[in-house]
């Protein structure tokens, strides 16, 4: 029987890993789909419009936000990044769970539009100087570019104490597990499950 669906939030500062981090979950979990931002970016190396990103204009991307088209939106390094409320609430009316890979701003916005479904998850590498490492390691970005990114991770780290959970990500494989142990505990709390022990004839009336 269909229950309500979780959302489960995964941010980090650039560099940290929860992209690669949320794919290994989403192919070892079952019922986890991934929602798919919009962004006003143009794509990078592989990245397929409607898989990684949908990729709109910049005025495409305002002209959404006007008609209230997103869930959440962020204005991040430049570029617009945004949620669609109907993908997602679809998703979570048909009882399955969602991933949302995005900015620590727009989680915590969704945790107080959604605070009973929300799980917020907060993704960091095992330093700072690793974290600078894996920036600089990627060769996308000129090092002003990486510098800046550094500042900003520290105003997100600073705001990511509000989340729900910390998945420091050193070892790939093992902070996946962590991640996908995470969302299995979130499914069996029981301020969750009310629905099921009522769909299921446990209790009379839903509690």
């Amino acid at each position: 029987m269909a229950l309500s669906g979780l959302l489960v939030i995964l941010s980090s500062p650039s560099g940290g890993g929860k992209s690669t981090l949320g794919r290994l979950c989403l192919d070892r979990m079952e019922n986890l789909v991934y929602s798919v931002s919009y962004t006003s970016r143009k794509p990078r190396g592989a990245e397929r419009d409607g898989i990684d990103y949908h990729f709109v204009t910049r005025s495409g991307f305002i002209s959404l936000v006007e008609e209230g088209f997103f869930l959440e939106w962020e204005e991040v390094h430049g570029n617009f990044y945004g949620t669609s409320r109907q993908a997602v609430q679809v998703l979570l009316d048909a009882g399955q769970d969602v991933l949302l890979d995005i900015d620590v701003q727009g989680g915590l916005h969704v945790q107080k539009l959604m605070p009973a479904r929300a799980v917020l998850v907060f993704v960091l590498p095992p330093s700072k100087k690793i974290l600078q490492k894996r920036l600089l390691g990627r060769g996308t970005d000129a090092e002003e570019v990486v510098k800046l990114r550094m500042i900003n991770a520290e105003k997100e780290i600073a705001r990511g104490i509000d989340y729900d959970y910390l998945i420091i990500n050193d070892r790939i494989d093992e902070a996946a597990n962590s991640l996908c142990c995470l969302v299995t505990s979130e499914r069996c709390r029981m301020s969750r499950q009310r629905d099921f022990l009522f769909q299921a004839g446990y209790l009379a009336t839903i509690v």
